[in-house]
């Protein structure tokens, strides 16, 4: 895709995603072991019966790297590792470094991060949270229950989980609010401890929305551009 925008003279931009996407997409990703359905049944049965951080510590004892990268309620990529793992019996982020992977090729790379102050950015994820309770985040979760049952894939994920806990009564509504909201907080921690160690990140001190923030993204590329052009 990234080829195809280049060809039409356009510069491609890619925005958001987790920083795993983002390594796989500039490194390459390696050739692991072809799935076990027989396995990936199992784990997900075990994460039925048990919960998301059952696998995410069995991951941990397997390759603790691996796990600080992937987030605990995201049960397939916890699962596909456990996988990996255990077919190779080897770690993960070992196998990264050993396989051969097609980093990307043909084009000049410019990082930018935002980098908003770190209370403004845990108040907008509350409010956002809020927001989602406010749309209807609970009737939304109790149609995808009964049409799919507790094994849904998004129901394991932020928000969900927490509304899923209110639903089964484990939870006041308010509980289930600031769950969801420390949760996403501590996710919103953790990505930012990851792209603190993406190398050449320019960072941008706010958010993304704001005018001068906006200002300065396009004039670091517009400078980037302009050195491919003089070199």
């Amino acid at each position: 895709m990234l080829e195809d925008i280049k060809a039409r003279g356009h510069l491609p931009i890619v925005a958001g995603g987790t920083g795993l996407y983002l390594r796989a997409l500039l490194e390459g990703l390696f050739p692991g072991p072809q799935r076990s359905e027989e396995l990936r049944e199992r784990l997900r049965e075990r994460a039925g019966s048990r919960g998301s951080n059952y696998l995410h510590r069995m991951l941990r004892r397997l390759d603790r790297a691996a796990a600080e990268q992937i987030h605990a309620n995201d049960i397939p990529k916890v699962i596909r590792a456990i996988e990996v793992c255990l077919a190779s019996r080897q770690k993960m982020t070992e196998l990264w470094q050993q396989r051969g992977r097609e980093p990307l090729r043909g084009f000049r790379i410019l990082r930018l991060g935002l980098d908003p102050d770190r209370q403004a950015l845990y108040e907008r994820i509350d409010r956002r949270a809020e927001k989602m309770f406010e749309a209807g985040l609970a009737e939304e979760t109790q149609r995808l229950l009964e049409k799919y049952g507790g094994e849904a894939g998004p129901l394991s994920s932020l928000g969900y989980k927490q509304t899923m806990q209110f639903l089964g009564g484990e939870l006041t509504r308010e509980q289930a609010l600031q769950a969801a909201q420390q949760a996403h907080r501590n996710y919103a921690k953790r990505q930012m401890t990851w792209f603190r160690r993406e190398p050449e990140v320019h960072w941008l001190r706010g958010f993304g929305d704001e005018a001068r923030i906006q200002r300065e993204a396009l004039a670091r590329t517009e400078k980037a551009l302009a050195t491919d052009f003089r070199g």
